[in-house]
């Protein structure tokens, strides 16, 4: 995938909020100075990740935070999503690393949008739990009484769909489960800890307030009719029973029935006003009906059991993660969700959009993230109201299961020296935003 030389970018609305994010397992490091989460009982489980590593250091961005918002105040972003460890601030000394980063960030021209949980729980804790959602929401108030005076805009959750998939439906993430549909009370005991941490937020005197969702566009296999219905239920799965309680305040298609505990009281919790809706959007995904076999699919073997399977889209461009290349597909989503939801459908933000390519000098990356802006001006164009955009990621860093062997930074990083070097990308998002004013 080449870049090629077109025309400017089209002009962003005045104050569309532009940003990079990161989050903290997958940088900060100094895990010696926090309690454990979920994520290093995993990773010191031989076979969990993939190139065997854990992020013990990671980018050592605790000890290097400053060096990091240099970086960022370089590149001439609006805001800085991160996310603020709950174990850490579990630990002696863990606010404090927050207070100094969020003064640093404040004092670089940069608004600091933190994400209260990005799937490191305290490894004493459990989302199959209830409690755990009580949990949170007293995390929260800790957190948001502290940074609150500095913290204009929060963001409660980070992806549970994939929490909840990944890490206990099919064990390809922390802490490992293999619960299949059993795994839907992790789900809804997510989505009470967004509603009460709303809650606690807004007693806190917080007045911008959202969460990140992951959603794509899901394509039938075939306009058979298993292979639509299978597509239903995986967007049903992965897209509407994640974003409907909160905007909405219900489940869908009787999928309520399901869950634990007094559903229609918790989605009044779940259904929280919040002031904006992140979504988190990097492919489309092609579904058909059931195999009969275990799958393959961007690196996770999915089992025969599920009613439906991933297929490949054919015939474009790939990351180096095997993803396809699919820009519209983001125009597709936003102008589905409005014209799903309509008037219900709170301001969007896109809270993640990247990919992963080696080198420093990544023009496949500087092609795509042009393409995907370009195609998130045309949503824009046929009136959805979309506020902000953050590429993923500022560093390159531990990428979940697959340890450090993809790369989606903007700045490599070397991981033995810990040195840091701007790609042609941070280049070209740099000037991008100079060009917008």
């Amino acid at each position: 995938m080449a870049t090629d030389a077109g025309d400017p970018i089209p002009r962003f609305p005045d104050g569309f909020l532009w940003g990079v994010s990161t989050s903290a397992h997958q940088i900060e490091g100094a895990a010696e100075e926090r309690e454990r989460s979920v994520w290093d009982v995993f990773t010191a489980e031989p076979g969990r990740v993939k190139d065997g590593s854990t992020a013990a250091v990671a980018c050592d961005h605790y000890h290097r935070y400053r060096e990091d918002v240099a970086l960022l105040a370089g590149l001439g972003v609006d805001a800085y999503r991160f996310s603020i460890s709950w174990p850490r601030v579990n630990s002696p000394g863990g606010l404090d690393f927050y207070d100094r980063l969020v003064d640093e960030v404040c004092a670089a021209g940069v608004r600091p949008v933190p994400t209260l949980f990005h799937w490191d729980l305290p490894a004493p804790l459990d989302w199959l739990r209830r409690d755990t959602a009580a949990r949170f929401a007293e995390y929260v108030s800790v957190v948001a009484e502290r940074l609150g005076d500095r913290v204009p805009k929060w963001i409660t959750l980070n992806e549970p769909a994939e929490h909840t998939l990944l890490g206990h439906a099919i064990g390809a993430h922390a802490p490992g489960r293999q619960l299949l549909f059993d795994a839907l009370p992790v789900a809804h005991h997510q989505l009470l800890a967004h509603g009460l941490a709303v809650q606690a937020l807004r007693a806190a005197g917080a007045s911008d307030i959202g969460i990140a969702n992951s959603h794509g566009p899901t394509w039938p296999a075939s306009a058979e009719p298993a292979d639509v219905a299978a597509a239903g239920f995986y967007d049903l799965l992965l897209n509407r029973l994640f974003a409907e309680p909160v905007i909405l305040g219900e489940y869908p298609d009787g999928t309520a029935e399901l869950m634990p505990g007094d559903v229609a009281a918790d989605l009044k919790v779940i259904a929280e006003p919040v002031d904006w809706y992140g979504v988190n959007y990097y492919a489309p995904t092609r579904v058909g009906s059931p195999g009969g076999a275990d799958s393959e699919y961007g690196g996770l073997t999915l089992p025969a059991e599920l009613p439906f399977s991933v297929r490949e889209i054919e015939g474009r461009p790939r990351t180096d993660f095997g993803w396809p290349v699919v820009p519209e597909g983001l125009t597709e989503l936003l102008t589905g969700f409005r014209d799903r939801y309509g008037d219900r459908l709170p301001p969007l933000v896109i809270t993640e959009n990247g990919c992963s390519y080696e080198g420093i000098d990544d023009q496949d990356r500087i092609a795509y993230l042009d393409a995907h802006v370009r195609a998130l001006h045309t949503a824009l164009e046929s009136g959805v109201d979309v506020r902000g955009y953050f590429v993923w990621s500022l560093l390159d860093n531990f990428e979940w299961a697959e340890g450090y062997a993809r790369r989606f930074g903007l700045v490599h990083v070397d991981y033995t020296t810990l040195e840091r070097t701007p790609k042609a990308s941070y280049h070209w998002f740099r000037d991008m935003l100079r060009a917008q004013g």
